[in-house]
């Protein structure tokens, strides 16, 4: 018989953010796109608060797409620092990747296309 500790059953039950599913790797979430910037301008966005929060995810990304998947690997499964850190990734304007996307693989800091 397998016996769940009180704050193990909490985290089993607590809602899964919207865009994110729930599965035997932990959370996953895919983002698309318009292009390769926008992608990549979304992870660093995505990097500056996982950094803040010491909270990282494991971070996919191809082409126009990103796949971002949440587990405690020190605890072996997800835990309320990972759905915290799904919402706080949620709080990403999509705007602002976007935005950010002509600078971020500009040369010399010449903005390119979005």
């Amino acid at each position: 018989m397998t016996t769940t500790t009180s704050s193990a059953s909490a985290e089993a039950t607590e809602e899964v953010p919207q865009g994110w599913t729930l599965g035997p790797g932990g959370l996953r979430r895919e983002l698309e796109f318009k292009n390769f910037a926008q992608a990549l301008a979304f992870v660093v966005l995505a990097g500056r608060r996982a950094e803040a929060a010491d909270h990282h995810p494991d971070v996919d990304i191809r082409w126009n797409k990103v796949t971002l998947a949440l587990m405690t690997h020190s605890k072996g499964r997800v835990t309320a620092a990972d759905y915290a850190m799904a919402r706080e990734l949620n709080g990403i304007a999509l705007e602002d990747a976007v935005a950010l996307a002509p600078v971020i693989l500009a040369p010399e800091g010449i903005p390119l296309e979005s």
